[in-house]
Formats: structure tokens, C-alpha cells, sequence
């Protein structure tokens, strides 16, 4: 039986000290309840949920404990990071990869969102050898998951595993079905304490070693810029823009596959397509309200379409937004990097809004306002000015 209290009595054996971060074990508490009631789970998925759960508890308080150790961590400066979002699958992998072209920002790399302790710069040998732990033992996490999701060993990594280790992160909802847990972080979940602690492995990585303004890549940041603001006041963000019943379609493949290695039973696709249609309203939901208040112009919204039709292009106006320039350097690598990475080079990822019981006329007539306020055209008509296929 997955419980709370033993996963993070657990947790604080093996690192050696107390929890005290004071709202954690109510959300996993919560969490735990929505599984409960909303997700039949197989005996390996409770053994696969309870491992992944721990792992997340561990590395929180191993955090904790280098704060304890060395005060000074809590002194190191993040300045101006760089967030990047959008709707889940609009692109952001992509865009993000794009940023990693430019050495003046700093990126999580893929074998430091679970295990970023020790920090490298105080112990760069330990930091090798996870790094090397992590290339070995990678596997896809389901057959055609590299189709769906870009990921290498010393690429970089987007925030989901930092939310995760306080149960803040709304990706939650893809790996288990706990569509009243979604609701609950939007509503109730204290997120500017999600974010300390996500700024604080941010704090354990950079402390020791050169700073750099970090570039954060997180679908769902955009679900948190209040409280992102609260946390980094000088956070810039930057938002991809891609026709949402195509984004919504693409998501719901994902969970379906995710939520099917826990299950105990086959999963509903139609389940997948309503909870998803939720979880991409509420996405739009809060888009729309940051962009109409005080802080909406902090925003550099990005054309999908234009990126992927000429990212140097789109990359010097994005840079310009977030107060920057564009080295030719920094252009050369990124058009590079683009032609070395076209469209399908992992494998084609093919799904239909029908198999998840959603009708597209229907979705894009819901998601009206948002297209319009944004000028997102539907996926054919914006793969077609490219002479691509839809």
C-alpha cells in the first residue's frame, strides 16, 4: 500500500535528516488519495509509482542536507532565468534545444534532473560518473517514446523532475490518472514553495561552478507565472504557440502510454481524451488571464511554425524580447543544429483526436479565443505554408 508518512519516513532514513518542508507530505498525502480513487494501478505499477515516489523524496532531502551542510547555497544568486514554455507538446523540447546552442545560458542536462547531488562543482568526479550511470541504464521509457519525446544523455532536460520532488508538477497527471490532483495544484497547492525548492536544486547545481542565466524548459510553467514571479522577480519567459487540438491530440497519446504502465487494467482512451481536454483548457485557462493582467507583456510569444521554418530567424526576434543579442556564432550553431535535426529523424509520431472520443471541429471551436488571441492557425494550414505534410 502506497502511504505517505512510510515513503517519507523512508526518505529521511537514508539521507539523515528531518523533512521540513512544511507543505510536501500534504501534497503527497493528496496525491496519494487521488491514486487511490481515480487510478486502478497493477502490483507492478504500485511497486513502479513507490519507487519513483521515494526516488523523488530522496533527492528533495538530499538538498535539504547540502543546505544544512553549507548555508552558502541558499546565497547563490539565480539571475534572470530564461523560462520556456507552451502548451504540452507545442514544441518546447524543440525550442529548448535550440537554446542549448548558446553557451551563455545554463540547462539542467538529462542526467542531472534526477540526481543532481552532489553538486558538480563541488564534486565533479561523482557528477561524471552519474552522468555515465545515467547513458548506461537509459532505456525508452515505452516503444516509440523517442518519436514522442527528443532526449539524449548530455542533452538538456526540462524542470518536470524538480516540481515532481514536491509533488508540484502538473505531469503528474500523465504518468497516473489523478485528474482531481490537477485540480487541486492549480487551486490549492502552494506553488511558490514548489518553486523554492526547484530554485534550490537550481542553487545546489550552479553553487561552485561559473554562473550563467539559466534557460528552464517546463511545458507547464505557464500554469505558475504568478508564483514563478514571487520566487525569480526577474524571470523572463518565452511561450510557444502551436494549434492546440494537435498539441491536445499529441498529449493524449503520450498519457495514454505513460498512465498503461502503471494500470491494471487496459486504459480507456476515451477517459485519456476527456481528461486531457481539461487539462489543456485549464492550461489555456491560465494563459489567457496572465496575458490579460499586469504582467502579460513579460511574455515573448513564439509561432511554432515560424521556429521550425527558420529558427535563426525566430531566435534572433526571441532574443531581442529577452533583452539580448545574437552572436553569429550562436546563429550558426542553431541553424545547424536544425538542418542536423528535420522533422521525424526519431521515428514519425502518428495520432488521431478520434481514437480519444473528441471531435476536432468541435475542440477547435472550444479553444476559438485562444487561437485567436494568439493567431495560431490549425496544424495543416501552418505545416502547409511549409510545403510540409500535415
Amino acid at each position: 500500500m502506497l502511504d505517505a508518512g512510510a515513503i517519507i519516513a523512508e526518505a529521511e532514513t537514508t539521507v539523515g535528516i528531518a523533512d521540513t518542508d512544511s507543505g510536501v507530505r500534504g501534497n503527497l498525502e493528496r496525491l496519494l488519495a487521488s491514486l487511490t480513487r481515480e487510478f486502478p494501478i497493477s502490483e507492478a505499477g504500485e511497486a513502479r509509482i513507490h519507487r519513483n515516489l521515494l526516488r523523488d523524496t530522496v533527492v528533495r532531502l538530499e538538498g535539504l542536507k547540502w543546505l544544512r551542510d553549507y548555508p552558502e547555497i541558499a546565497d547563490e544568486p539565480i539571475i534572470a532565468p530564461v523560462f520556456l514554455m507552451g502548451l504540452p507538446r507545442s514544441g518546447t523540447t524543440y525550442f529548448q534545444y535550440l537554446f542549448d546552442r548558446d553557451p551563455r545560458f545554463r540547462l539542467i542536462r538529462t542526467w542531472e534532473s534526477s540526481a543532481p547531488s552532489p553538486p558538480p562543482g563541488f564534486d565533479p568526479e561523482s557528477a561524471r560518473a552519474r552522468r555515465a550511470q545515467w547513458a548506461q541504464s537509459r532505456q525508452p521509457t515505452f516503444e516509440g517514446f523517442d518519436a514522442l519525446h527528443l532526449i539524449d544523455a548530455d542533452g538538456s532536460d526540462e524542470c518536470h523532475a524538480f516540481l515532481e520532488q514536491s509533488f508540484g508538477a502538473a505531469g503528474l497527471n500523465n504518468l497516473y490518472r489523478v485528474p482531481d490532483y490537477f485540480d487541486y495544484l492549480l487551486d490549492e497547492l502552494d506553488l511558490v514553495e514548489t518553486y523554492r525548492i526547484h530554485k534550490r536544486q537550481l542553487q545546489l547545481l550552479q553553487w561552485r561552478s561559473p554562473p550563467r542565466p539559466w534557460a528552464l524548459k517546463y511545458p507547464n510553467h505557464l500554469l505558475a507565472l504568478d508564483a514563478i514571479l514571487e520566487v525569480y522577480p526577474d524571470a523572463r519567459f518565452v511561450m510557444t504557440h502551436r494549434d492546440p487540438v494537435q498539441t491536445l491530440a499529441s498529449i493524449a497519446k503520450m498519457t495514454a502510454n505513460l498512465r498503461g504502465l502503471c494500470a491494471a487494467e487496459s486504459v480507456d482512451l476515451h477517459q485519456v481524451g476527456r481528461d486531457m481536454l481539461h487539462f489543456i483548457q485549464r492550461h489555456i485557462d491560465r494563459i489567457m488571464a496572465f496575458d490579460a493582467g499586469a504582467h502579460g507583456d513579460r511574455i515573448v510569444h513564439v509561432d511554432y511554425y515560424a521556429l521550425i521554418e527558420d529558427p535563426v530567424r525566430e531566435m534572433r526576434a526571441i532574443h531581442k524580447g529577452i533583452g539580448i543579442d545574437t552572436p553569429a556564432e550562436v546563429a550558426d550553431a542553431v541553424g545547424q543544429w536544425h538542418a542536423a535535426n528535420p522533422k521525424n529523424a526519431r521515428g514519425s509520431n502518428d495520432y488521431a483526436l478520434a481514437q480519444y472520443g473528441l471531435e476536432d471541429a468541435a475542440v477547435a471551436k472550444q479553444f476559438g479565443d485562444y487561437m485567436r488571441r494568439f493567431a495560431i492557425p490549425r496544424e495543416s494550414e501552418g505545416l502547409g505554408r511549409l510545403g510540409a505534410t500535415a
